[in-house]
């Protein structure tokens, strides 16, 4: 068939184009593993990032640790400079501009991690294992499961952890019967339905936690501002303020006060041993009859004067 000597080809003879294609499908193939790699790299460095790094610096966490009602973790410092000065990170008002204050944080309890112990040569901040653990199942808080604080005491733990030593939830519907529970590190109390907030959740549960937040607020009770005195205030309004402005007497120094009355008194030690060594004729012209003080002196005495 091939004029050889009775050699007979086969496909891969006849098929020259067969390795070009086999080869086109190997560099698919591997395209399209490494793209998965990359994806998930990808994943696991933003992964990372949330739960290793404050989510406004960038930088590592580092106690203080505060989150907010969204779940998200801070280091309190950065957050003091955004407050202070809104334009201290780019992306502060997309990130955390639902923070007012410091009020609106909750300083994190957080149980530090005993495997992680790098060597005295190397960085501290460079380790492959998480900073903190769940102090119940001593599950590392790398993303992995979910972790949880308590709004109250601030206390984390990880989501099966608190679960497992939750007691059983009740079927109270009133806001009475509802039963409290107790954290398992502090003993403080929290509401099981509305104080345990999940952090660095995913985007489902973070809209439910910003609703939660949004709610709350619009229930806060509003401050009554400090207006400017109206203009037609009666008179029995302006009482009060001038009862205080008679009250608020000035203060004289106790010290001075007390150097007044040495002086006073010295002189009128010194005018009764003057009048003791007086004659009766020399008192008569300053005083009366009667013992009173005269009115007039010897010098004025029958003249007119109006100094008299």
């Amino acid at each position: 068939m091939g004029n050889d000597g009775g050699s007979i080809p086969d496909r891969r003879d006849l098929v020259k184009n067969k390795p070009k294609v086999r080869m086109n499908e190997n560099i698919t193939r591997k395209l399209l593993m490494t793209g998965g790699k990359a994806e998930q790299a990808d994943k696991a460095n933003q992964t990372r990032a949330r739960w290793f790094f404050c989510a406004l610096s960038k930088r590592k966490l580092q106690e203080p640790v505060v989150s907010c009602a969204l779940g998200k973790l801070y280091n309190k410092d950065s957050i003091i400079e955004y407050l202070l000065d809104k334009s201290a990170y780019g992306d502060g008002e997309t990130i955390c501009g639902h923070i007012r204050s410091l009020k609106d944080l909750k300083k994190l309890t957080l149980s530090p991690n005993p495997a992680r112990t790098p060597s005295p040569t190397s960085d501290p901040s460079i380790s492959e294992h998480p900073q903190f653990i769940c102090p119940l199942t001593l599950k590392e808080m790398n993303g992995l499961q979910p972790f949880v604080y308590l709004g109250p005491c601030g206390c984390v733990f990880s989501h099966a952890g608190l679960k497992a030593v939750a007691p059983p939830s009740s079927s109270a519907d009133s806001e009475a019967e509802k039963e409290l529970a107790l954290c398992p590190q502090c003993a403080s109390k929290y509401d099981p339905t509305q104080d345990i907030i999940t952090l660095n959740p995913l985007a489902d549960e973070e809209d439910v936690l910003r609703f939660a937040m949004e709610r709350r607020r619009l229930l806060e009770p509003v401050k009554a501002k400090k207006g400017k005195k109206r203009k037609n205030a009666s008179p029995e309004d302006d009482a009060p303020a001038a009862k205080k402005q008679e009250v608020a007497r000035p203060s004289t120094n106790p010290s001075i006060a007390a150097a007044s009355r040495a002086v006073v008194s010295s002189l009128a030690m010194e005018e009764a041993k003057r009048k003791a060594g007086m004659s009766a004729a020399v008192k008569s012209l300053y005083e009366s009859a009667d013992g009173g003080k005269r009115k007039e002196t010897f010098m004025t005495m029958g003249t007119f004067t109006r100094y008299a």
